[in-house]
C-alpha cells in the first residue's frame, strides 16, 4: 500500500490511512457481524451512509486490498464483497473495539452475554470467527455463523 506524500511512517498513521475512518470499518463490521455483501446491504445499514461516500469507502478499501469485489456467477450485474486476508486481519481489531465500547458505552447495544464470551477465550473465538467469515459465514446471521456453529 503506498502512503500519501509527506505522511510518517507511524504504524498508526498507517492504519489510519488505510481503514481508519469510520465508514471503512462500519462496512468490515457489517461483513464480520451481519454478512453484509452487497452495496445495497451496505447502504441500508443504520448508520445511513450516502451512496457517493459508501462508493468511494468501497474502492479505497478494494485499492488497499481489505476487500475484494466480485461479480455473481448468476447475474454479473450484481457485484459483492468479502475481505481478503488482509482484511481478516482486521477481526480482532474490531472485536477489541467492541470490548472496549462495551465498558465505556452505557447505551451500548452490545449483547453483554457476547462480549464476556468473545472476552473469556478470545484467542479461539478470534480464530472460530475469522474462520467462519472466510468461509462465507458471519458471527450473528444465518446457518453459517458464529452462532449457529457455537449452538451446535
Amino acid at each position: 500500500m503506498k502512503r500519501a506524500t509527506g505522511k510518517s511512517h507511524c504504524p498508526i498513521n498507517f492504519g489510519l490511512e488505510a481503514f481508519g475512518d469510520a465508514w471503512s470499518l462500519l462496512v468490515v463490521r457489517d461483513i464480520v457481524y451481519f454478512g453484509k455483501r452487497t452495496f445495497s446491504e451496505f447502504l441500508a445499514a443504520e448508520e445511513r451512509i450516502a451512496p457517493s461516500i459508501l462508493a468511494n469507502r468501497l474502492a479505497n478499501l478494494e485499492q488497499r486490498n481489505i476487500l475484494v469485489r466480485t461479480r455473481d456467477d448468476s447475474d454479473r450485474r450484481k457485484t459483492s464483497y468479502r475481505l481478503t486476508e488482509t482484511g481478516l486481519a482486521l477481526i480482532p481489531v474490531l472485536l477489541e473495539i467492541a470490548a472496549w465500547s462495551a465498558r465505556a458505552d452505557p447505551d451500548t447495544d452490545a449483547p453483554p452475554d457476547w462480549i464476556a464470551l468473545v472476552n473469556s477465550d478470545k484467542e479461539r473465538m478470534t480464530r472460530l470467527i475469522t474462520d467462519t467469515v472466510r468461509e462465507g459465514g458471519c458471527i450473528f446471521v444465518g446457518d453459517n455463523s458464529v452462532l449457529a456453529r457455537l449452538a451446535n
